[in-house]
């Protein structure tokens, strides 16, 4: 799915994060507030990944979101 449409969907996707990386907290989600680069950040933050892994992980789950 294009990253556009999530961030401007980001109430409704919000929850659909939290299920997905449930470590992050809804202050975290509340920032994040759709933006892909924050959402990396935070995933990166919270589970210890290296960039390239979340960048995949995020890709790999927006796409389910057809």
């Amino acid at each position: 799915m294009d990253w556009n449409r999530i961030e401007g969907s980001w109430k409704q996707f919000s929850g659909k994060v939290k299920e997905q990386w449930g470590k992050l907290t809804d202050d975290d989600i509340a920032q994040i507030n759709g933006n892909r680069e924050q959402l990396e950040g935070k995933i990166q933050e919270r589970y210890g990944k290296a960039k390239d892994e979340v960048r995949k992980d995020i890709d790999d789950w927006s796409n389910r979101m057809n």
